[in-house]
């Protein structure tokens, strides 16, 4: 019997193709160790143009959360967008599940490339990645760009109440949603009007696309990221950073924008998008890429030795 259409699968080419036609390609390095990474790299990179990481979050791959901002970036930076380990093209066999090595894997692609710069923007996981990357590698990262990321939040929180959800269980089967109405309950999470009127067959195949590799090692992301968590343990990072946050965000509720701002200070600049929750790049996009935009660009493009560590045109 022949396999039904999958809009998945579709709308996952046409976003191949929007990628390659904006002047992107995909790229896969093997980092070793049973590491490999894929990313969207520039067909050639540019350098009187800076460098910018965009860091996805939780759900598809990159270029389902990314799709809609590549086209205004493209032509102000050269654009890195990498799949996260256990998304995408990416995956390991070591058992490090950390943001700590998401982030020493995301700069190991980055330098594969003769990237010795870079901006990030992190979304929602991605910044955990990100801010990880920036205490890390102070000198390798610039601007960083926070969207919805509750790097402050701490394990205490969940018995505290502070989530709609009761245990990191509840919340890795909302996040990595097995079946339609698991599916339905993300969108109310993420969405402040969550889209109405999805046929059921459309979330299964969403779910049997994207969602049902690499299960177990996705689950333990998220337990990593949660378990002992402590926000004296979390690194002032030194870099300019904008948080963006959605003022109705359901998975990290604004207190966590709000703690991180104090946690950095004067070096950070917060912005709250009205009428918007977790999934600001999908209700919001022009509201988030502004405040966005200004900050990368201002007082840019940076010097060409510090932008890339040589000129090659990569393959």
């Amino acid at each position: 019997m022949a396999k039904c259409f999958s809009f998945t699968s579709a709308r996952n080419s046409c976003y191949r193709y929007s990628f390659a036609h904006s002047g992107l390609k995909s790229s896969t390095v093997d980092l070793g160790e049973g590491t490999v990474m894929h990313c969207w790299v520039p067909k050639t990179h540019k350098q009187n143009k800076p460098n910018l990481c965009l860091i996805h979050g939780i759900g598809a791959n990159a270029m389902w959360q990314w799709a809609d901002f590549i086209s205004p970036l493209i032509s102000k930076f050269n654009v890195y967008v990498p799949d996260l380990l256990f998304f995408g093209d990416s995956y390991t066999s070591r058992p490090d599940r950390s943001e700590s090595f998401q982030a020493r894997c995301v700069m190991g692609l980055l330098d594969a490339h003769g990237v010795a710069m870079t901006h990030v923007v992190g979304m929602s996981y991605g910044g955990f990645v990100g801010y990880s990357m920036a205490a890390q590698f102070r000198e390798k990262v610039g601007r960083v760009v926070l969207i919805c990321a509750g790097v402050c939040m701490e394990e205490k929180d969940m018995d505290d109440g502070l989530f709609k959800v009761m245990n990191i269980n509840e919340a890795a089967e909302i996040l990595f949603p097995q079946r339609p109405e698991k599916m339905r309950q993300l969108l109310k999470l993420t969405f402040y009007k969550p889209p109405k009127s999805i046929p059921s067959c459309f979330f299964s195949d969403f779910i049997g696309v994207m969602c049902t590799t690499y299960l177990k090692e996705r689950n333990e992301l998220i337990e990593a990221l949660y378990k002992g968590r402590k926000l004296s343990d979390l690194p002032k990072i030194t870099q300019p950073t904008l948080i963006i946050w959605g003022e109705h965000d359901q998975v990290f509720p604004v207190e966590l924008a709000h703690r991180l701002k104090r946690h950095l200070g004067d070096n950070a600049e917060l912005k709250i998008l009205k009428k918007v929750g977790h999934a600001v790049n999908m209700e919001k996009p022009k509201e988030m890429y502004k405040p966005m935009k200004a900050f990368l660009t201002d007082q840019l493009p940076q010097s060409k030795n510090e932008n890339h560590s040589n000129d090659r045109k990569l393959d």
